[in-house]
């Protein structure tokens, strides 16, 4: 049975990979500070560490895995304006460790769990790997640097960088309204009847279902690598989020939506050039955004939010 770390397992992404990787019969190792994720989202089946990786102390307590699957950190770019030095510990000096970890223990690869928001803002077209970064939030610099350590460290141990675009669906935490443009817009939705919109309808997104995000990165885990890589993980689709609101709207009935005033470093408007992702998985058939909101919907509406 093969061996995987994975961090953040406590968190909505995380813990739905833990699952599937645990389907797959591997043995799964779990890191998790829980300052954010929550600890009943934990299979039973992973042998969990409750650690923060910030911290260098935790490399003596994790396992000799060849695998590690790093998903722990901030993943909000408004919060990480409120202390960007928090923001830098936990998405980067926890990499900078794990890649200490690493190098000790000869593992085979690192996939790292990057973000959209590491490119700024964009023109109205795809956006492929190859656009320059100028990120506009603490969280986006802190995202950049991880990728580049990964860079430096690339004769040591091969990488994956996925640049996660917004992820939604079931499992996700809809009492968190600092993160996940979705869920924020769905709960305030099932609770209030209104959806603030922090920004203008005309922005733009692209929005990924979480199955098409767990069967990626399993593809991945179990691919030959012998590089480092930086791989958009997003549908290709563009969708403003006038048109994410009038959907959660038809969802739920009498509910109407507003704009206000913008948060800090939030990008006008991003859709992944998904071109390197369907040579490398072969990967197409993404749940559309109509299916996905309404399994979340229903999700939702099944655990009485």
């Amino acid at each position: 049975m093969s061996q995987v770390l994975i961090t953040g397992v406590a968190g909505f992404i995380g813990s739905k990979i833990a699952s599937r990787f645990l389907q797959e019969g591997y043995n799964v190792f779990g890191v998790d500070d829980l300052s954010s994720g929550l600890i009943n989202n934990i299979p039973k089946e992973v042998e969990f560490i409750e650690e923060d990786l910030a911290n260098e102390s935790v490399l003596n307590k994790l396992p000799k895995c060849k695998l590690i699957l790093h998903l722990a950190g901030q993943s909000s770019g408004e919060i990480s304006f409120d202390n960007p030095i928090l923001d830098l510990e936990k998405n980067t000096i926890s990499l900078l460790n794990l890649i200490k970890y690493s190098i000790q223990n000869n593992i085979e690869k690192i996939i790292y769990a990057s973000s959209m928001s590491v490119y700024g803002n964009v023109l109205d077209l795809p956006t492929p790997e190859s656009n320059i970064a100028k990120p506009l939030s603490c969280y986006g610099v802190g995202k950049k640097a991880s990728e580049n350590y990964l860079y430096v460290f690339k004769d040591k141990f091969p990488s994956i960088s996925f640049r996660m675009f917004n992820v939604y669906g079931p499992g996700q935490n809809l009492k968190n309204l600092r993160q996940g443009m979705v869920s924020i817009f769905l709960a305030q939705a099932l609770k209030n009847n209104y959806i603030e919109i922090k920004g203008s309808i005309s922005r733009f997104r692209d929005f990924i279902y979480i199955d098409d995000v767990v069967d990626i990165w399993f593809k991945a885990a179990n691919m030959k690598l012998s590089e480092n890589l930086i791989i958009n993980l997003g549908t290709g689709v563009k969708t403003t989020v006038r048109e994410l609101a009038d959907q959660i709207c038809a969802l739920v009935p009498n509910t109407t939506y507003f704009e206000s005033n913008e948060t800090p470093g939030d990008q006008n408007g991003i859709y992944a050039d998904i071109k390197l992702l369907k040579n490398l998985f072969n990967y197409e058939n993404f749940i559309n955004i109509e299916d996905g909101l309404k399994k979340f919907y229903q999700w939702a509406k099944n655990n009485n939010f």
